[in-house]
């Protein structure tokens, strides 16, 4: 066919091709500090959303080979029903990391990997640490050139390609054969945004599971020879004309491919929800923190919300005081709410007292909103803005900034540290503290591991 070769191509490529040596330093730290906070993300998952246990008892119904592992619940199962399992967990609490742009991939990816490294055998930390950072690199180069019109679940529309990719990386396909598994993968491909915006649905924080899953099968599938979508990517019905009506930046997508990983700029959270709330929450925090405020001193918190932030607070009287867990760690007005009375936010603000507690719903109830249509998401959100009107007349307004995980206010590797002892305080089943310090230690060294996998049977 003439015309450049289609995108697939391309990535498949990078996958098969891109060496640990090759990779920056700060792509390496990136992937290393992903797959550890995604573990912990999972475990601290098993023992606070309820809803994620009938997915953990239909994999366990499945049989089949027992390859791989089951995070925090234990025992195990085929690789594509683990990339389930761990998937659904890793996504659950709205805790994993995320683009400088938002939406999030180690969720997809690191299931996925462990799953196939598992199945595989002896594959290096240097290895899997490769596998992630390309994932991670495909996935925020097209998440940041594409025409989207928040319609699509970019997080699974696009993850189960990075996922794809790094899996075939790791299951030790060549080009041509991660270039198949990323067209199957095309199958795998969907999720709307409804899911998201939409209430009641536990479909919201257990997604990553199915781009996980689909992953995991397409690599299965092409290793068995099965072929793919020569130009899945860019042909006539391909992905960008189908999901993004051909609005896409081929030039940026390919810009320095394989020297400039994009996921060095990887986002880390210190706050288990919906990251575009955390500039309000971090701005009220700042106000109540700075000027000494309670919940009686407070009149009125307004929140200054462009068209994204005003999908998390519609319809308000609901988003105030959310039926659900998983409706609550989208629901800004809740998420606010929790920020201004205990100052910060854990994973223990979420349960099913905690979407009770009195405190917080009343101070819900003093929140309004104020659309600005400045703070409109085009490629990079805007940080949201927070009025709060005292009962004596007072008033602030600050802007969040310096919010806990960004890039103007990192995690290093002491604060992934305490975030993963957090999670893993709060799963399903006590893990002795010695298994959370050697876990932390392995991780902070994958680099030097024989086996990755060394790092998930020292969870068991």
């Amino acid at each position: 066919m003439s015309g450049p070769r289609d995108l697939i191509h391309l990535f498949a490529a990078h996958a098969a091709r891109m060496r640990y040596e090759d990779l920056t330093e700060e792509a390496r730290e990136a992937a290393k500090k992903s797959v550890l906070d995604t573990l912990g993300v999972i475990l601290a998952a098993s023992g606070s959303e309820p809803a994620v246990r009938g997915v953990i008892d239909i994999v366990r119904e499945s049989g089949g080979a027992q390859d791989c592992t089951l995070l925090a619940f234990g025992g195990k199962a085929p690789a594509l029903m683990a990339a389930l399992a761990n998937g659904a967990l890793a996504h659950c609490l709205d805790y994993d990391d995320q683009t400088p742009w938002g939406q999030h991939c180690a969720s997809s990816i690191v299931p996925a990997v462990f799953a196939i490294a598992e199945r595989s055998g002896g594959i290096s930390g240097r290895e899997l640490i490769t596998a992630v950072a390309v994932g991670q690199d495909i996935f925020a180069r097209l998440r940041c050139n594409v025409g989207w019109n928040k319609d699509w679940n970019l997080s699974t529309v696009l993850a189960v390609f990075a996922a794809t990719a790094a899996a075939g990386r790791v299951a030790g396909l060549d080009t041509e054969r991660i270039a198949h598994a990323m067209g199957i993968a095309s199958m795998q491909s969907s999720g709307i945004m409804e899911m998201v915006a939409g209430r009641g649905s536990d479909l919201r924080g257990m997604y990553a599971g199915f781009s996980a899953k689909g992953a995991v099968l397409a690599v299965l599938m092409a290793e068995k020879g099965i072929t793919g979508i020569d130009r899945m990517f860019e042909g006539k019905y391909g992905f960008f004309n189908t999901y993004f009506g051909g609005r896409y930046d081929r030039a940026a997508i390919v810009e320095e491919l394989g020297t400039d990983l994009l996921g060095s700029g990887t986002l880390y959270k210190r706050w288990p929800c919906v990251g575009t709330a955390h500039s309000h929450m971090k701005a009220a925090i700042d106000i109540v923190t700075e000027n000494n405020l309670t919940l009686r001193d407070i009149a009125e918190i307004r929140l200054h919300v462009g068209d994204y932030h005003d999908l998390m607070c519609q319809p308000l009287a609901e988003r105030r005081a959310p039926a659900t867990l998983a409706d609550a760690k989208f629901s800004l007005p809740f998420l606010v709410a929790i920020a201004v009375v205990r100052r910060g936010m854990s994973v223990t603000d979420f349960s099913e007292a905690g979407l009770r507690d009195p405190e917080v719903l009343a101070a819900g109830g003093k929140i309004s909103l104020h659309t600005d249509p400045a703070l409109d998401w085009k490629l990079e959100l805007p940080p949201g803005r927070v009025e709060i009107v005292a009962t004596d007349g007072r008033r602030w307004t600050i802007t969040g900034t310096k919010v806990p995980g960004n890039a103007d206010n990192p995690m290093g590797w002491a604060d992934i540290f305490a975030k993963f002892r957090e999670c893993a305080a709060v799963a399903v089943t006590r893990i002795d503290p010695e298994k959370i310090a050697r876990a932390q230690e392995l991780a902070r060294a994958l680099e030097e591991l024989e086996d990755a996998t060394d790092l998930v049977r020292a969870l068991a």
